[in-house]
């Protein structure tokens, strides 16, 4: 069963920088398609980021591109959320998810989700 482990989430000022990694184990990591989608209380989860396996294949939320870049390390099992001039809403539970399928911007699409990193922007 592949599982899923977030880090790296926290608080920081508006203008500023934060990077998440994800920790996949139980399936070899070069076969699975990743993202990471983010949730505020009251609201659909959202997509912000994913990458295809073996890295080539990248696509943003246009809220984020330009600001934020995902990465994959697949010798590692880890995927990387670089999140640069960070703005309060960008505020979020952030999770990184993944799909043995193609990788796409529905969250419906993914099938394993981790627990979720939070990330708070103060203005």
């Amino acid at each position: 069963q592949l599982q899923l482990v977030e880090s790296g989430g926290g608080l920081v000022q508006a203008g500023g920088s934060l990077g998440l990694s994800c920790l996949a184990s139980g399936r070899t990591f070069s076969t699975i398609s990743m993202g990471w989608f983010r949730q505020v209380p009251g609201k659909e989860r959202e997509f912000v980021a994913f990458i295809g396996r073996s890295g080539r294949t990248t696509d943003y939320a246009d809220s984020v591109k330009g600001r934020f870049t995902i990465s994959r390390d697949n010798a590692k099992n880890l995927v990387y959320l670089q999140m640069n001039r960070l703005k309060p809403e960008d505020t979020a539970v952030y999770y990184c998810a993944a799909t043995v399928s193609i990788a796409t911007k529905l969250y419906t699409n993914y099938a394993y989700w981790g627990q979720g990193t939070q990330v708070t922007v103060s203005s």
